[in-house]
């Protein structure tokens, strides 16, 4: 099996990359990036024989399809802003593809992977992805959902890299049409900072509100449930970044900065966000913060043998003290995000999926078979269980 890390440059998709070479066994694992000098550094840093490096350009569509040709599986670790030309290539190419944003446009190129028999899987990180895994584990064990909430806090800097700096920008602009709800049968628009909602995380991030974010998870639990006929009430997906952050973005989005308008200084226009964001990757604040990490929590509350039952799953992972080689400082985050989808690419490698086309997580892999390999690298899923009535 050969691997053709797209955008393997990035700080998260050379851990997932790491996780193949710890964890896996693969002919040929090539770092595939526009800037060929860090390309070479990450391959360098992976120190494997089965490991290079090469130049890619995606905007180059027919070069990029050439290259991939050559792989079983694509690993995607480009911004959200690059999926659907680089879902495009994958999908002509003939490879199995999987990336870790899953925001849609990837779902345009189904028929081709149909019609190769390779699986697309959009969007399997930390969450989306394994909290995928963590509300399907829990919600099948209900004989009636009543609600499903998924929740998440991601203790990284605001603007570590450009990638994560467009990601803060998407997700709070006012305009975006995917902040849902899934209530009653109808999916529901709502604006930032809806619904607060306390979450216990466990030590050290612990209690603090979250809001409903525009994550796939809420489409593909409504979608993976109504093919099922079951009928769940409400589907919520919530998340937080370390309060300074929160704080920041709160005061940009009561101030009109989240819409991005353009604005003209000295004969120059650009869009407001677009400034504050390249002020934020510039600069120390935007680069570091106190705490470093993640973690997911998924309540399901249900019906299970007569009795309404109250099932939570939360992750652990090392802590980012430095007690833990590789797991120092902002490796606590990158690894918890990069990591799973490695473990997916494994399981794809190993015959453990289902389907073709370009599919949701939940309809690809068991809880089962993600949790066993996130347990290699010391990330654990934890659960518990209680009688409410």
């Amino acid at each position: 099996m050969k691997v053709f890390v797209l955008g393997g440059a990035g700080r998260i998709i050379r851990e997932a990359a790491l996780d193949l070479v710890k964890h896996g066994y693969f002919e040929k694992i090539t770092i595939a990036d526009y800037n060929e000098s860090e390309a070479r550094k990450v391959a360098e840093w992976l120190n494997s024989p089965n490991v290079d490096y090469c130049f890619c350009d995606v905007n180059d569509k027919k070069t990029t399809i050439n290259k991939m040709k050559e792989y079983d599986i694509v690993m995607d670790g480009t911004t959200i802003s690059l999926n659907d030309r680089t879902t495009e290539c994958i999908a002509n190419a003939g490879c199995h593809g999987i990336n870790l944003n899953g925001f849609g446009e990837e779902y345009k190129y189904d028929n081709i992977f149909k019609e190769k028999g390779k699986v697309m899987v959009p969007g399997f990180g930390m969450t989306p992805g394994t909290t995928n895994m963590m509300a399907i584990y829990a919600a099948n064990q209900m004989d009636k959902i009543y609600s499903i909430r998924v929740s998440h806090g991601a203790y990284r800097p605001i603007a570590f890299s450009a990638s994560i700096a467009e990601t803060t920008t998407y997700e709070y602009n006012p305009e975006l049409p995917g902040r849902i709800v899934y209530e009653n049968g109808e999916f529901i628009q709502v604006p930032p900072f809806a619904r607060p909602r306390d979450i216990q995380l466990p030590e050290p991030y612990e209690t603090h509100p979250q809001y409903i974010i525009p994550h796939s998870e809420t489409f593909t639990l409504a979608q993976y449930y109504k093919a099922r006929n079951k009928d769940i009430g409400l589907i919520e997906v919530r998340g937080t970044w370390p309060q300074q952050n929160m704080r920041l973005v709160k005061a940009l989005y009561e101030y009109g900065f989240m819409r991005n308008e353009k604005v003209e200084i000295n004969g120059t226009e650009f869009g407001i966000m677009d400034a504050i964001g390249n002020y934020l990757i510039n600069s120390e604040q935007g680069k570091n913060t106190e705490l470093y990490g993640y973690a997911l929590h998924v309540e399901v509350i249900g019906e299970k043998d007569g009795k309404q039952t109250e099932h939570v799953l939360y992750h652990t992972h090392p802590a980012s003290d430095g007690s833990v080689k590789e797991w120092e400082g902002l490796r606590a985050y990158t690894r918890n995000v990069g990591i799973p989808v490695g473990c997916a690419v494994r399981l794809i490698a190993e015959g453990k999926f289902k389907g073709s086309g370009t599919l949701i997580p939940e309809e690809v892999f068991q809880p089962e078979d993600i949790f066993t390999e996130l347990k290699k690298s010391n990330i654990l899923i934890h659960e518990e269980e209680k009688i409410l009535i």
